[in-house]
């Protein structure tokens, strides 16, 4: 009889390990001797298989994935789950993603008939009707056929105000390195001689018609060691990368997701500033101002997210508590502050009522931010629902607020807008409910909705109730549950768990389609839990599972499963968890930590060897959200939880379902495959499948996308509903 662990600790000091089941036990086969990195490296048997395209590496592909497929297709579900997700996902009910292009609309779609996708445009009046009538500028299915490569949209920059101009972006197979080219929307066609950047991962703006600031891989020594760039390059147009003018320069110890310029305009199409953000570490961040030939570092804190200027005032949000001339500005505040006064040495005094665009509460966040002329929308998180709300410049008299109507227990999604005419598109939808898109106009507040998305599976059986449960230190962790009206409370229900926890990204109530009509109308049930890490609830939130915290968020989720057992919801044999990029993290060490909790685990694109990771391409961009296991006491704290180190023979963990991308340039594809390889070596049943193409947003086409939902379906009803 194997013996479940639970709550699985380690001090590197002591080498103790503790459990309930085992009180004391030696540490796991393959946890290191010593934490330091050739410690970790000699203590790791998988390392071939961080090959991407190893030898080694693709006969463990080829082997997983034949031996998963024969699992997972051969259930007479996946056939019908793949055709039902297809249908979905090209389905041409479906609404139109609208983007303001010049005078018209644009959107970028992906169907049946072209499922590498058109960018096209049509008028705003026609985009209102039922059968807009569409212009196709770009054809990426006829593109990849008449050059050979399978490339997929990553979208347009278009100067402004005319919009004529775009630079496109393009990825072989999916990854986030893609080349860039210039395009005429006049003569929808590539520019001759235009403007072209060679793979990599850009950070690149307008400045005008025959310039571009540039931040790339410009030769040696010009990348961080997480493989993003420093340096940033004004770019003429007909000269070569190698002959662009530097008009900054990082560190190339710089963390974070590499440096990038971003140029400010009005309605008009005039730059009202150029800034320069210089990561620090994965949040920590410098604030640089380009005036001319000169480059000013602004007064701002490290922690901020710029979200624009309106007349003269920077807006951002601030993600620490700031001290700025004789204000004390708390974390999560909306500020607005004239330019000139983040610079050095500036005296000029301004009250708070002037700047505080908006300060939310303990169960607020700001979310989605558009900067207008003369105005400022901001959707808002209360308690996990949404609102929009427009506050308005008015100078000494401070920002009057409006909200814009929506109903309750929803999400709220600003879509693209249109600062010349003072429009913006926002979405709104729930569990159960399709998308609506709705048009503001931002100085009346008023809005009329304009399409409606169809109801892809029927919600008639199900209902949605928000709940709490309390984690291991007291904190109250709310979550939404997504059930059928009658289920039984006996712990029957089939469900799934899904979580997050990282980054300050949020999880609002949000329309699923695919697992609607997959699980929901099958009868199961979904929950979606704000545990910490999030950004639900403002920087506070996410900072209180940072580093050395990390395993408050692992508490938060077991103690949404643990509630939804005692509310008699599911019980430990009916109920998953599903996560992906750093979801991976969460969901592997839940299994590692309390396997007792779970039937199956879906662990997708995930973070795994947390001692490692940060030698796995672009592992060390996230060195603030984790620590850095390079140094010894981040190593500690680390190696408590690491599930690729944790991992014991003799624990009953539950069937994992594993899978990843080959062409993965943001989360290595090695965390996956020597996870898999480790619980093979145990004699722990699994699968692993690595899909070939799509890169980490597994956005390459609807057709793989549909195999992919198919493929989890099948999986977790397996596990739960069998």
């Amino acid at each position: 009889m194997r013996l479940r662990l639970s709550t699985l600790t380690a001090t590197a000091a002591l080498m103790v390990f503790a459990a309930p089941v085992l009180a004391q036990t030696a540490p796991p086969p393959h946890f290191p001797a010593d934490l330091s990195p050739a410690g970790v490296r000699a203590a790791d048997d998988h390392l071939a298989l961080e090959e991407v395209e190893g030898t080694e590496a693709m006969a463990f592909v080829r082997a997983s994935n034949e031996a998963s497929l024969a699992a997972l297709t051969g259930d007479p579900r996946y056939e019908t789950y793949r055709a039902e997700a297809f249908d979905i996902l090209s389905s041409t009910a479906r609404i139109p993603g609208p983007s303001f292009l010049a005078d018209g609309i644009g959107n970028f779609w992906q169907d049946a008939t072209n499922p590498k996708g058109v960018w096209r445009r049509t008028t705003l009046d026609s985009y209102r009707t039922d059968a807009p009538e569409w212009e196709t500028l770009i054809d990426v299915d006829a593109l990849s056929r008449a050059e050979g490569k399978d490339w997929v949209w990553k979208g347009a920059r278009c100067l402004a105000p005319d919009e004529t101009r775009c630079l496109i972006s393009l990825s072989e197979g999916g990854k986030d390195a893609v080349v860039v080219r210039e395009f005429d929307t006049t003569t929808k066609t590539f520019v001759e001689d235009g403007f072209i950047l060679p793979e990599g991962k850009h950070r690149l703006e307008w400045v005008d018609v025959d310039t571009l600031l540039v931040a790339t891989d410009f030769g040696a020594g010009t990348l961080t060691e997480s493989g993003y760039p420093f340096i940033v390059k004004r770019l003429k147009r007909g000269q070569a990368l190698a002959d662009a003018t530097e008009v900054y320069r990082g560190d190339i110890a710089d963390g974070g997701y590499g440096v990038s310029p971003s140029v400010f305009r009005d309605g008009a199409g005039a730059i009202q500033a150029v800034l320069v953000n210089r990561p620090l570490d994965t949040f920590r961040s410098e604030t640089w101002r380009l005036t001319g030939g000169t480059v000013v570092k602004l007064n701002l804190p490290e922690r901020v997210a710029i979200h624009g200027v309106t007349g003269s005032q920077l807006v951002f949000g601030v993600d620490q508590d700031w001290r700025w001339q004789t204000q004390d500005i708390a974390s999560g505040a909306l500020m607005a502050v004239p330019l000139d006064l983040l610079s050095p040495g500036t005296e000029t005094v301004i009250s708070n009522a002037d700047t505080t665009v908006f300060l939310p509460t303990d169960r607020q966040s700001i979310q989605d931010v558009a900067v207008f002329d003369d105005r400022v929308v901001a959707t808002v998180l209360d308690n996990v629902r949404g609102r929009v709300m427009v506050f308005q410049n008015r100078g000494e008299f401070g920002w009057p607020q409006t909200a814009i109507e929506v109903p309750e227990n929803v999400a709220v999604s600003l879509g693209d807008s249109s600062r010349s005419s003072g429009r913006q598109f926002y979405s709104v939808q729930g569990f159960l409910t399709p998308a609506t898109l709705s048009l503001a106009n931002i100085e009346t507040a008023a809005s009329e909705p304009i399409k409606s998305g169809p109801a892809l599976f029927d919600a008639s059986t199900h209902v949605v109730e928000q709940f709490e449960a309390t984690s291991t230190d007291g904190t109250k962790i709310p979550y939404f549950l997504v059930r059928p009206k009658d289920a039984a409370m006996d712990g029957s229900t089939p469900t799934i768990l899904f979580g997050y926890g990282g980054f300050q990204v949020s999880f609002p109530p949000a329309y699923k389609p695919e697992m609607g009509k997959l699980w929901l109308e099958n009868g199961g049930a979904f929950v979606q839990a704000n545990i910490r890490g999030g950004g639900e609830f403002g920087p506070a939130w996410h900072q209180a599972a940072l580093r050395e915290n990390r395993q408050r968020a692992f508490d938060d989720l077991a103690a949404v499963a643990r509630d939804l057992e005692t509310r008699g919801v599911t019980s430990p044999r009916r109920l998953g968890i599903y996560g992906r990029s750093n979801g991976g993290v969460l969901t592997s060490v839940a299994i590692t930590q309390h396997p007792e909790l779970y039937n199956a685990a879906v662990i997708e694109s995930p973070l795994i060897d947390m001692l490692r990771y940060q030698d796995l391409p672009a592992g060390a961009s996230w060195i603030g959200e984790y620590g850095d296991p390079r140094i010894p006491g981040d190593a500690e704290f680390i190696s408590r939880y690491s599930a690729y180190q944790l991992l014991r023979p003799e624990v009953d963990y539950p069937r994992a379902y594993i899978t990843t991308n080959t062409r993965d340039d943001r989360v290595h594809p090695g965390h996956a495959r020597k996870f898999a390889a480790r619980l093979a070596d145990q004699g722990h049943d699994h699968l692993y499948y690595e899909e070939t193409s799509g890169g980490h947003s597994n956005d390459a086409d609807p057709v793989a996308n549909a195999r992919r939902w198919a493929r989890h379906y099948t999986y977790l009803s397996q596990q739960l509903m069998d």
